[in-house]
């Protein structure tokens, strides 16, 4: 089946750079009309900003959420404003953005579909992640919550969890990291942004017209390596 979305409305978060710039021009690729949506245009932590965000979207088809932060610190070390802070953007930017989508699907009556971004370390924890964990594992018991409320409407919800995916610097900034999942991944070597973006498109698309409530891995096979 050929994936086009020629006359559908997609808004993708997070997009100003890495997975969420590689999301945006996929859709385009594909035909579809994309608002893509930073930081500078709307903070998903702020309800007003969202409602800003989609009132030029109001005939939205998909949206993707992928706007998220990854920062690192020890879970003893950890301020309740910095929990906050990746909870309020990577778990609740997602409930506001799907709402104000939803709404607007509902509300002209027509299908439409959303793709949460998660991660592999909503299964699977790392040290100095507790907080990103933490609001990755609330985006997957999310993503099935919705597509449990939503598909009556004919919304269909589904995530996305990336492992280690390649960004400009991530070499230099994290040798140790990038040198233990090449040599752990069967793949052999970090996933890159449109592998990510293409997951996103076929659970969008038609061809997942009968999937939701689904968490797609895109990871390399690095949750399928031996622990020992």
């Amino acid at each position: 089946m050929k994936i086009d979305f020629d006359s559908r409305n997609v808004v993708v978060t997070g997009a100003s750079r890495g997975i969420g710039q590689a999301i945006a021009e996929r859709f385009a690729s594909a035909g579809a009309s994309v608002v893509a949506a930073t930081r500078e245009l709307a903070d998903v932590r702020k309800p007003e900003d969202v409602e800003r965000m989609f009132k030029d979207a109001d005939d939205v088809d998909v949206l993707v959420n992928n706007a998220g932060i990854y920062p690192v610190q020890a879970l003893l070390d950890l301020t309740l404003a910095e929990w906050n802070d990746v909870l309020d953007t990577n778990l609740s930017g997602v409930h506001l953005c799907t709402q104000a989508a939803a709404r607007r699907m509902i509300a002209r009556g027509k299908p439409g579909a959303i793709v949460n971004l998660a991660s592999i370390e909503g299964l699977q924890p790392a040290a100095g992640h507790s907080h990103y964990c933490a609001a990755k594992a609330g985006v997957l018991a999310y993503t099935r919550s919705a597509a449990l409320e939503l598909g009556r409407h004919g919304i269909r919800v589904n995530a996305v969890s990336p492992g280690l995916v390649w960004r400009e610097g991530i070499e230099e900034a994290w040798p140790s990291g990038v040198h233990a999942f090449r040599q752990r991944a069967p793949l052999g070597r970090l996933g890159r942004p449109i592998e990510v973006a293409d997951a996103c498109l076929f659970l969008a698309s038609d061809a997942a017209g009968f999937i939701t409530g689904a968490n797609l891995v895109v990871d390399g096979g690095i949750l399928a390596a031996a622990s020992f």
